[in-house]
């Protein structure tokens, strides 16, 4: 099949990276504080399968959570 013959409904788009080029770890969690991202996560994105990516953009909304909480109860 040629690309001119492709449904563009049908092509799904690369999953993006989370990197927001703030890019310092944070001892206490061990995540980007820009990403929220591990070491391992940010060193193997570019050979993880979409999926993977996936996996790892789900688990962003629940650490932004933690990461909130952690940083609200620090300032007070």
């Amino acid at each position: 099949m040629s690309a001119s013959t492709l449904d563009p409904q049908n092509v799904v788009a690369p999953v993006p990276s989370p990197c927001i080029n703030v890019c310092r770890m944070d001892k206490a969690s061990g995540w980007c504080e820009g990403c929220l991202r591990t070491l391992d996560e940010i060193r193997g994105w570019s050979k993880y399968d979409d999926e993977t990516k996936r996996a790892v953009w789900d688990t962003l909304e629940a650490r932004h959570r933690q990461w909130m909480a952690l940083n609200k109860q620090a300032s007070t």
